[in-house]
């Protein structure tokens, strides 16, 4: 019988690993989607007018978040709390996010944007702090500095050295600044409304409001989509069906199954992704600028986002609990 049971514990043991691998090469993969993502941006915003493009490839990712949704029979309408939740993120997480997103890759390289997109994490743990008046510990305090000086070295590097600020890598802040921002109103809605479904309800609301920005910036641009060739639109779907909509959805997924800090540690990937992609698809140079503002904001996101301090606390209570059994079994 007890060889019995130590059988059974091992193969548990095993399988909750391969379970662990197959979360990990899931988001290992989201983060190439979203790092090869932002080149593609780049493309489509060059290709077409950037609000107007932008607007139609959430819309196209909201609907397949909701029929996604409806296959697995999660809808439901929002109550009237859940609602202005969805106007304020929406206005924050897709109309200011993607706006200056789209529009500041226009202005400013693709490996820029990705570096800069990057601080995501860094600035939600900052707001977080700021808002939620959580006091940062100085681990954070070192990571928010850490970040802040990579951040600085990228959108004041050039390509033969330090220059002016970009008004690009200006907008691109201000889009992942917007982002962040929302992330602190999501979670709190998320407490009553499942986050994938609160997703597509942002993605429709918000691609539709940018349609209408864009009718007014940008007149007449819709009538000039179908120039496009096929490949461009075969680019277009796999952004908003692939990296968008399934994309959010598996992380979200994930961050359940292995909690927030540990799936944390992967968005660097996604930093890294976009350099890879913006040298191999568009074959923009990366500089030794580009390199050091990553270890920076690698550095920074691992301290500031609270990740450190979250995996050191969990290794403490499994050398802990593992003394304990220890004792007990003597």
């Amino acid at each position: 019988m007890q060889r019995r049971q130590k059988l059974q514990i091992f193969f548990e043991k095993v399988l909750s690993r391969v379970k662990k691998w197959q979360t990990y090469l899931v988001l290992v993969f989201i983060m190439m989607i979203w790092g090869f993502n932002v080149p593609a941006l780049k493309t489509l915003v060059t290709e077409f007018s950037p609000v107007t493009i932008t607007s139609l490839r959430i819309f196209t990712a909201g609907i397949t978040v909701f029929i996604i949704l409806g296959i697995m029979k999660k809808i439901r309408k929002p109550t009237r709390r859940e609602s202005v939740f969805i106007i304020s993120g929406g206005l924050l997480n897709v109309v200011s996010h993607h706006y200056f997103l789209s529009v500041g890759l226009t202005h400013t390289t693709s490996t820029n944007g990705g570096l800069i997109l990057g601080t995501g994490p860094l600035l939600t743990a900052l707001l977080a702090s700021i808002i939620l008046r959580n006091r940062p510990t100085v681990i954070k305090v070192i990571g928010f500095v850490l970040g802040g000086i990579g951040v600085s070295i990228i959108v004041l590097s050039g390509g033969e050295g330090l220059g002016n600020l970009n008004n690009g890598d200006a907008m691109v802040f201000i889009s992942i600044f917007s982002q962040a921002l929302s992330f602190i109103i999501i979670s709190r809605a998320a407490k009553t409304l499942d986050p994938r479904l609160l997703t597509g309800y942002m993605l429709v609301f918000g691609s539709m409001i940018l349609f209408i920005i864009g009718l007014i910036t940008e007149p007449g641009e819709i009538s000039q989509l179908d120039k496009a060739s096929i490949g461009i639109w075969v680019l277009f779907l796999a952004s908003a069906m692939l990296a968008t909509a399934v994309g959010h959805m598996l992380y979200n997924h994930s961050i359940g199954k292995l909690g927030a800090a540990e799936t944390s540690i992967f968005l660097n990937l996604n930093t890294f992704f976009s350099l890879v992609g913006a040298a191999l698809f568009l074959g923009e140079k990366i500089t030794s600028y580009h390199l050091l503002g990553l270890v920076f904001i690698i550095l920074g996101v691992i301290c500031g986002a609270g990740t450190l301090e979250e995996l050191i606390i969990k290794r403490k209570r499994q050398r802990f609990y593992a003394k304990k059994q220890h004792k007990h079994h003597f």
